[in-house]
């Protein structure tokens, strides 16, 4: 068995969804960017994580892969500031659930930096 493999197999998989009131996607916009520019300062080891917005505009997707038991956002200040304030910036409050993969084609394999 590989090492990639092996890592795919004790990574959680999470999937994160909820929608926004009217007038709140561009805040959660940015602040989701916020996220992203301290995740490329800090580079956290064995975090995955992609956000999406679907065509509504105001439903958001997060994916996050993480392998082991902490999660590395949880210790980011940009993640503490943006679920500040999520309970009120929704719709829909945000539903988590964890994912089994059954097969996918490039879209968790590692990338060469």
């Amino acid at each position: 068995m590989t090492q990639t493999t092996e890592t795919r197999r004790t990574m959680r998989r999470v999937i994160v969804r909820y929608r926004l009131k009217p007038g709140q996607a561009e805040l959660n916009e940015e602040l989701v960017r916020g996220v992203y520019d301290e995740l490329h300062q800090v580079r956290p080891e064995g975090l995955r994580y992609g956000t999406f917005r679907l065509d509504d505009g105001l439903t958001f997707v997060h994916i996050a892969l993480v392998e082991g038991e902490a999660n590395p956002l949880a210790q980011l200040e940009a993640f503490k500031a943006f679920t500040a304030g999520i309970q009120e910036r929704c719709d829909e409050p945000p539903q988590s659930s964890s994912m089994t993969e059954i097969g996918s084609y490039g879209l968790f394999d590692e990338v060469e930096a």
